[in-house]
């Protein structure tokens, strides 16, 4: 007989300590305990949780942008390394799944950073690490893109575990490439946004994306976004006089829980800190997707391909060989 995981979720709502990596992860640390005190068996974290999001991008020239840019990488963060093992941890001394979103640093470039998904299982050990695709328009001045390599559902005690960051939850073949090796659990990692074009809801946004995930895919999605603190504000007045007004625009984070069906579950949260929890039972997905399972009955793979290149890109490719001693011959390199 088939069984289900079920369990309690939680998406953390909530800003970081900016371009402070280890005050953020001791703030994160306190909002996993809160958490796990009311039974959440699985915490969210949002986009680039440790340690901020380069606002800086949106507001002002790139040359300007490249002292904040210094600043972003100073902060940014090792995966694995000291942030990543307190974090682990917290997870192990609560017995929570644990994703959250880290500025990672490259281990071989000082000048290479990528928006990076870290996934954390309940004995404190690494699941792996998601880094985001393609950084989204100005985002493109702070981060590198990651590669195909991370495109991983895990197999965890509360299910088939994936994730993306913010805008790549609008990317139909990386979501379909989660779904086809068979995510029932989705986290969806945003930042608040208010500098986006005037006439866009970002809370809107995020919301509609998460709900067409999960009504074409029969999933639940665990959104989780940041918000944006007097202390960001007043970091960003020091670049441009008028940052808090436009960083003050209201509906610009929504964090909430999505069922299989495509609607809201519980109390979502816009724009103010706090955390969002909700019952999941994975056997919900089961009846919608008798309906429609697109990565089963309810599609055509003699008619569509996707094809994903999970190979992992790097700047180089070693290939050592013995070398010949000229008096002794062959060196063994053991």
């Amino acid at each position: 007989m088939l069984t289900l995981p079920r369990f309690k979720a939680a998406a953390v709502q909530a800003a970081p300590a900016f371009l402070d990596p280890a005050a953020t992860v001791a703030k994160a640390a306190a909002l996993i305990r809160e958490a796990a005190r009311n039974g959440a068996e699985l915490v969210a974290f949002p986009e680039v949780f440790v340690a901020g999001y380069p606002y800086w991008n949106w507001i002002t020239d790139p040359v300007t942008g490249g002292a904040w840019f210094d600043r972003l990488l100073r902060a940014s963060i090792l995966v694995p390394g000291p942030e990543i093992d307190a974090l682990c941890d917290v997870a192990r001394e609560t017995g929570v799944h644990l994703v959250i979103g880290v500025n990672e640093r490259s281990p071989v470039s000082l000048g290479t950073i990528f928006n990076t998904l870290v996934f954390i299982g309940p004995d404190g050990r690494v699941l792996g690490r998601h880094r985001k695709l393609v950084p989204t328009w100005a985002e493109k001045l702070s981060w590198a893109p990651g590669d195909g390599s991370s495109l991983i559902v895990y197999d965890t005690a509360i299910g088939p575990l994936g994730g993306l960051a913010c805008g790549e939850n609008t990317n139909t073949l990386a979501r379909f490439a989660l779904l086809a090796q068979g995510e029932l659990v989705h986290v969806a990692s945003y930042i608040a946004l208010p500098v986006a074009p005037p006439d866009y809801d970002m809370a809107e946004a995020i919301k509609v994306r998460a709900m067409a995930h999960c009504f074409e895919g029969k999933l639940f999605t665990v959104v989780s976004c940041s918000t944006v603190s007097e202390e960001i504000i007043e970091a960003m007045e020091s670049i441009v006089p008028d940052a808090r007004a436009r960083l003050q625009r209201r509906n610009s984070a929504f964090s909430g829980i999505i069922g299989p069906d495509g609607r809201v579950i519980g109390d979502p949260l816009i724009d103010e800190e706090g955390i969002v929890y909700a019952e999941i039972d994975l056997g919900k997905c089961i009846q919608p997707k008798q309906m429609h399972d697109i990565v089963g009955h309810y599609n055509r793979f003699d008619i569509f391909d996707l094809r994903v290149d999970r190979t992992p890109r790097s700047p180089v490719s070693f290939t050592d060989a013995p070398r010949d001693d000229p008096e002794t011959g062959p060196i063994d390199p053991a």
